[in-house]
């Protein structure tokens, strides 16, 4: 009878984004780990390879398909493991299938009655709009263009999470967000989102919150380029529920 060998190694595809993809190769990096490990075990690797610094690590969050984790959170052979920077929120244009009228990233230039057309039904009494625009200048230094990217799967997926949570504690009746990725010249809208509800104070309340968490939450980064040089925008820190990284 032939004995059964079983591996005790573990493979999982690792990706970075924004300031932190020039960390990895382009399309990112396939890791063996030993069968069990934690989040954890792979970013201590990854300090101690070189591939990362603490630094870098410091302000950073993880996720693993798709959702955010933690340090202690255990892979598993065939996860996808993220390291995802401080957002600065914002493929072809992608829409999940969903009842919602407008949930999508896109390349192509977006406006307001694309976003919020259907929105509005007969039982609703405002709709409130938030139309973010490119400016010339970012603290005195002149902006041409930005450029944009995303973890677009797992953005995807949290813009779902943001419509939810504004219908169910913030009493708007639908909720539409578009965000455009690539570049983006001075004038043009970089993010979209409307709210139609019963009442104006919840409509401007729930656009509020999801224009506020999603440059907090939602996996698109912002590279700011200006007359004498490009950076990524410094994004605002995770929330401490998934900041996993520190």
């Amino acid at each position: 009878m032939l004995d059964i060998v079983r591996s005790t190694t573990m493979h999982v595809r690792l990706l970075s984004f924004g300031p932190l993809r020039s960390s990895l190769p382009e399309g990112g990096a396939v890791r063996e780990l030993p069968e069990g490990a934690l989040v954890d075990d792979l970013l201590s690797g990854l300090t101690a390879d070189g591939t990362l610094s603490l630094e870098m690590l410091k302000s950073a969050a993880i996720a693993v398909n798709q959702e955010y984790a933690k340090r202690d959170h255990a892979l598993s052979d065939g996860d996808e493991v993220a390291i995802l920077p401080p957002v600065s929120g914002g493929m072809d244009e992608m829409q999940p299938e969903t009842k919602a009228p407008t949930i999508f990233l896109t390349h192509d230039p977006i406006d307001v009655k694309s976003v919020s057309a259907g929105l509005v039904a007969g039982a609703d009494g405002a709709a409130v709009i938030f139309d973010g625009v490119v400016r010339d200048n970012t603290r005195g230094r002149k902006t041409l263009y930005l450029d944009y990217e995303a973890y677009a799967e797992m953005a995807l997926k949290q813009m779902h999470l943001l419509r939810e949570e504004a219908i169910e504690h913030y009493g708007a009746r639908d909720v539409a967000i578009a965000h455009r990725l690539g570049r983006i010249g001075i004038g043009e809208s970089s993010v979209i989102i409307a709210v139609a509800s019963a009442h104006r104070a919840q409509a401007f309340a729930a656009c509020r919150f999801v224009i506020d968490t999603l440059k907090k939450t939602v996996p698109i980064w912002k590279r700011e380029q200006f007359a004498d040089g490009a950076v990524w925008a410094d994004g605002e820190p995770f929330p401490e529920e998934i900041a996993g990284a520190s």
